[in-house]
């Protein structure tokens, strides 16, 4: 299920909202690899049943879009995994729903303090940590909409977008120190989150959800949605020594979609 790869072992890997969806896939990509794994969540109840789940899997609470927050995760950081290896972005939200006009501003405001704030935030304190790894790498989550229009879903994608500017800008700066960054651009993926904003998106536009449903399965190319492991396994290919001259890349993983509806 998950790619396999010896260079992965013994990384010191932090991934951001970890406790469920693709954060929960990426880190077991990396725990079946052999690597140690702290992942962080808002969400108390979803890190317990990770933690259930996978003992091996180093928790804590952390809120990325919280400066002090952060500051106490990556005290976890150095508590847990004594150093850092690779830092994964993976913490994000849908954001509000609808046309322009009918946006307010503190839901516009919340989708950049989580999706680009919360990365800046987390990579500022990262960095000094992957200077002393091994093969370091950061790997932030953008989306399809990093890359095309999502009418409906501008506060979303002006996040995304804008994690593509900081991860090619962040490529630029480290290369010269070894450290590699690159983002990756995931399609629809198949779950509870797309599953939510198809029907927020439905109940918007006064539309049937099977029938916005279908809409996006077929906006890819291979017409279905992706999956948590699709993600997960690109994550791990770009933290290997194979990737070790891969940066400043928009990874995408969509089944070639070139429209978002």
């Amino acid at each position: 299920m998950f790619l396999k790869d010896p260079s992965l072992a013994g990384k010191r890997v932090l991934v951001t909202a970890g406790a469920n969806g693709i954060g929960l896939a990426i880190a077991r990509g990396f725990l079946e690899s052999g690597a140690r794994v702290l992942v962080c969540d808002v969400d108390a109840r979803a890190i317990d049943s990770a933690r259930e789940a996978y003992p091996q899997l180093m928790t804590t609470i952390a809120d990325v879009s919280d400066e002090g927050s952060v500051s106490a995760l990556f005290d976890a950081v150095d508590a847990q995994l004594g150093g850092l290896d690779v830092m994964v972005n993976n913490a994000g939200i849908a954001g509000p729903t609808g046309t322009v006009e009918n946006l307010r501003l503190d839901e516009w405001n919340r989708t950049l303090a989580v999706n680009v704030t919360g990365q800046f935030l987390c990579a500022r304190l990262a960095v000094p940590r992957l200077r002393k790894g091994t093969n370091a790498s950061m790997i932030n989550l953008s989306s399809a909409a990093g890359h095309l229009g999502f009418p409906g879903r501008s506060a979303y994608a002006a996040s995304k977008w804008a994690v593509v500017g900081f991860t090619k800008s962040l490529a630029i700066e480290l290369g010269p120190e070894g450290i590699r960054v690159n983002a990756i651009l995931p399609g629809a993926v198949d779950g509870p989150r797309i599953r939510a904003v198809i029907a927020a998106k439905a109940e918007s536009l006064g539309r049937a959800v099977a029938d916005v449903a279908r809409e996006y399965e077929s906006q890819s190319a291979m017409g279905c949605l992706v999956t948590v492991v699709d993600i997960a396994n690109m994550a791990l290919f770009a933290s290997t020594d194979c990737a070790r001259h891969i940066t400043g890349q928009e990874l995408v993983v969509d089944g070639y979609t070139q429209k978002l509806s």
